[in-house]
């Protein structure tokens, strides 16, 4: 997806390790120096700032914890609940990330368009028609992404079937991401997958770019083959999106590829379900 954070931060989620966590490092800084006004004395802000760190760390477990002690402190404190949204998806905490996303946007109304990890959590809960209808809101926002439209035919399919889904595709007209075109039409039931595949390769890109690229087509073929019914090629193309190697590609997006992490995942066992707060 092109978008993943909230209004007025950058999409630092798209860099490598070391550049989110020097971000982060920033953020959380520059958040001490702020709290130690005493006109600004905000102990929430602070857990919020240390569970940015951990999660440009990948540790989604400290991530939820301190998000959740931010909670706790404040109640109404909205960012907490789209972090903790975030990172409880990457730990497999599916329904618990939808809450989360439903409590940010009851905090943050005007954010509600932008909010596509949303809906992608929706997917996975099997809130299919809640999912549908947030990545229908996301076009108002942004009706140029290919993954939006693809997110919201794969909401559409298990109640609608595969040929309304294609026929009420959302309308992206030039995404200009390698090969997000190729992917729309594929979905669109115009091209096959091989031309997919093949127009990664277009204009012979290096080793990073081809493997970025061949990430999406990957992911994007195996959802497709999957809620197709073709169980065997959709495993083995999930299995090729979620390759460790492919974690520190500064041209994949690090939200997507732990949707093919968490999606591999799913393959070989249920969601793990989060135990009651006390």
């Amino acid at each position: 997806m092109l978008s993943n954070m909230p209004p007025a931060k950058a999409d630092i989620g798209k860099a490598p390790i070391v550049t989110r966590i020097l971000a982060f490092f920033g953020i959380l800084v520059g958040g001490i120096l702020l709290l130690n006004s005493p006109v600004h004395a905000n102990p929430s802000a602070e857990l919020l700032a240390q569970a940015q760190v951990a999660a440009a760390s990948s540790d989604s477990a400290t991530a939820v914890r301190l998000a959740s002690e931010a909670i706790q402190a404040d109640a109404k404190f909205a960012a907490a609940y789209y972090l903790r949204g975030r990172e409880r998806f990457r730990l497999g905490l599916v329904e618990q990330s939808v809450a989360d996303f439903d409590r940010y946007i009851e905090l943050q109304p005007a954010t509600a368009s932008r909010q596509w990890e949303r809906g992608i959590s929706c997917y996975y809960a099997k809130q299919f028609e809640k999912g549908a209808k947030q990545f229908e809101l996301y076009q108002t926002y942004h009706d140029n992404d290919v993954e939006n439209s693809v997110w919201r035919y794969l909401c559409m399919v298990p109640h609608d079937g595969v040929k309304k889904a294609r026929s009420t595709i959302l309308p992206i007209r030039d995404d200009r991401r390698v090969p997000m075109m190729q992917v729309y039409e594929l979905y669109r039931g115009n091209l096959k997958p091989d031309e997919v595949l093949a127009a990664c390769k277009r204009d012979t890109p290096d080793a990073e770019t081809l493997a970025g690229r061949l990430f999406y087509a990957h992911l994007y073929l195996g959802l497709y083959y999957e809620v197709a019914g073709e169980e065997a090629l959709a495993e083995k193309y999930i299995l090729l999106a979620a390759d460790k190697k492919l974690a520190e590609n500064p041209d994949i997006n690090s939200y997507m590829w732990d949707v093919a992490r968490i999606h591999a995942g799913l393959m070989k066992k249920p969601l793990k379900q989060e135990k009651p707060a006390r």
